[in-house]
Order: structure tokens, then sequence, then C-alpha cells
């Protein structure tokens, strides 16, 4: 898949799994219930030793169906071994230049972490596809995505934590484009994820319809 076209749907979806997992059955778990709920991106974090195992996993088994990106990419050789697997997209808490240049090197999106403006703008200079509003979007919330973008509205917004069932929708109105949530479509069966991720993307709907 063309960069372009992984960084529309992301967008598209609006919502993407952050999984952290210990065995490929639990990630097909999870990637079924997801999928039954409308969320097809699933980013797999590199705090596990085994992500890589389970990105190439999950690819192979829902080949096109299923975004599958590396998550807490922390330097150029996790970013590379990341891609080999199959990664569809790269996300990390911190920026670097040195991913942002391996990521642009293969064509494949990059999301860093970023904490202010600044460093937000230097990060789309190199080549950056979202910005990834991480830590700061547990402490400011929604609102921290319409400061960031009042100055540059077309800087594309991935928030990473401080969004749930009760605030999602508030999120959305404030223009973020995508949402990254842990527990609510990671932990339990696969029906309660399913559920949560319907949810989720109804009242996500429910936004974009206004």
């Amino acid at each position: 898949m063309k960069k372009n076209e992984t960084v529309t749907r992301i967008a598209r979806t609006g919502l993407m799994a952050i999984v952290r997992v210990e065995t490929k059955e639990r990630a097909y778990e999870i990637a079924d219930g997801c999928l039954a709920g409308g969320i097809d991106v699933i980013e797999i974090s590199y705090t596990n030793n085994n992500a890589g195992e389970i990105i190439n996993c999950l690819k192979q088994k829902y080949l096109g169906r299923l975004l599958v990106g590396a998550g807490t990419v922390l330097d150029s050789e996790t970013a590379r071994s990341a891609i080999l697997k199959g990664a569809d997209f790269i996300i990390a808490p911190t920026f670097s230049k040195k991913v942002a240049k391996m990521s642009n090197r293969y064509q494949v999106p990059y999301a860093p972490g970023c904490t202010s403006f600044t460093e937000a703008v230097e990060a789309l200079e190199y080549g950056a596809s979202f910005i990834k509003a991480f830590p700061i979007s547990n402490f400011y919330g929604s609102q921290l995505v319409k400061v960031f973008k009042t100055p540059m509205p077309e800087m594309p917004i991935l928030a990473s934590g401080g969004a749930n069932l009760e605030n999602i929708q508030e999120w959305f109105e404030s223009g973020v484009d995508c949402v990254g949530l842990g527990g609510l479509l990671t932990r339990g069966t696969t029906e309660e994820i399913t559920r949560n991720a319907k949810l989720l993307h109804e009242k996500m709907k429910l936004v974009q319809k206004v």
C-alpha cells in the first residue's frame, strides 16, 4: 500500500487500537474485535520483544483488511526492522530525525510524539505524516488540538491518551485526525472489544455528520 493511501485510511478510520500483547492468539482476538466494530487500524507496541513477530502474523492473517503499525519506535534500527516485518506505519513517543529519515526512505508514514508546537513543526519539516500529541494529550485534553491547529490548521494530529467513551466526541469536534486508545480496544473478550469499538465508531460518526 502506498504511503498516501495509508495516511488517508488512518484519517478515515479515525480510531486506532494501541496494542501490547504477549501472544499472536491474543493479538488475533483483539484484531477480530476491532474489525467487527469498524476499526481497522492497530498499533503494535515495541515495548514487547515479540512485536515484530506479532506484526508479521497479523499482516499474513488479515492481509489488506487491517492496517498494522509499529509503536514505541525509538530508533532507526527498530524502525527498519518493523518495516521489514510488514509494518504499515511507524509511531513513536519521541521525535527522531533518524527514524524520520528511515521511514521516508521506505515511504512509510511516521507519527512522532511531540510536546511543543516548535517540535511539531520541525517534525513536519522532516516528513512526519501525523503529529502524535504525547504525553500532552493526557494533561490538556481535546483542547490541545485547537491550540496546535489555530496557527497551522493543516497539522495532522494523532492523539494518544486522555480519550474515552465519555469524551471521544469532544476530540473529533476539536478537529483531531485520529485517536489512539488502549484499554477500551484491547481488554476483555473479543465481544467486549467489538462493543467498545462500535460505540466509539458511532460517536465519531455523529460528529462527522454535523
